[in-house]
């Protein structure tokens, strides 16, 4: 439905001796990922069990909000540090 809630829930392996920065380029989102508008939560988990999972959840007023966070520098600059693509 346009214009509702979305609920993201990202399963984030990192690869062996990556732990560590992952964690921390993650944490610097926090920050500015919650001062954006459209977003209402936006968590990010350990597994207890795995220190190379990471989840990140995620919940925004709509998909526009989303789209948004996704073009914003800091965004751009970590997922471009891990080589990932947005299909």
């Amino acid at each position: 439905m346009k214009g509702s809630l979305l609920t993201i829930v990202a399963r984030i392996k990192a690869k062996s001796g990556m732990e560590e920065r992952m964690q921390q380029d993650l944490l610097s989102l926090l920050t500015p990922t919650r001062t954006e508008p459209g977003c209402i939560t936006f968590d990010l988990l350990l597994d207890t069990n795995d220190s190379s999972v990471f989840l990140l959840y995620e919940n925004w007023q709509n998909q526009a909000a989303l789209d948004a966070h996704f073009q914003q520098p800091y965004v751009k600059q970590v997922l471009k540090a891990y080589e990932v693509t947005l299909t």
